[in-house]
């Protein structure tokens, strides 16, 4: 398996894998109707993490099966189809960093993937200067993140189209 840094010639790939990923690993801990409502309306390529060139692909037989990234700007999570406005930088002496959008391929799950994508951007955003991570993370993501070191600062209901609620949290982690 190779890990690369994603390039936007990758994006239907990604599209592709974040919606399979998406609804296949939320079973058991959110309804039909919330993995989709989430998969459709949140989850998505952030095409900035892209251009800043701190978004990871691992490939297995010419396949990305697997993403994830770590962002020196303002926003928390979602792709593009949720942005509104400018992404400002986070300042390193001050703000965490930010760890986005994680998606795995279900036949790949749970194969040690999520925690070569977290090192990775471990190690890119120490590089850059910070010292903590902060992340919003879907209920199948926790664990991998609670192992990874994160702990929970709050849980909330994201509100989304048709009166769905999906439940998250809000994660840090010093690094």
């Amino acid at each position: 398996m190779e890990l690369r840094i994603a390039e936007r010639s990758d994006i239907h790939a990604l599209d592709e894998l974040i919606e399979l990923s998406g609804r296949a690993l939320s079973t058991g801990f959110y309804s039909p109707e919330q993995a989709d409502a989430i998969t459709r309306y949140v989850f998505g390529v952030d095409t900035q993490l892209i251009d800043d060139q701190t978004y990871f692909v691992i490939e297995h037989d010419s396949q990305i099966v697997a993403c994830g990234g770590w962002s020196k700007r303002g926003t928390l999570f979602g792709g593009d189809q949720i942005k509104t406005g400018p992404d400002p930088l986070l300042d390193p002496a001050t703000d965490p960093a930010r760890i986005r959008a994680f998606f795995v391929h279900p036949s790949m799950a749970r194969r040690g993937l999520g925690r070569q994508l977290m090192a990775a951007c471990i190690d890119a955003s120490k590089q850059a200067g910070f010292s903590s991570l902060e992340l919003v993370s879907t209920m199948p993501g926790e664990p991998l993140y609670l192992a990874s070191g994160f702990v929970v600062l709050e849980r909330f209901d994201l509100d989304l189209t048709g009166g769905i609620q999906v439940p998250v949290s809000r994660m840090r982690m010093a690094i």
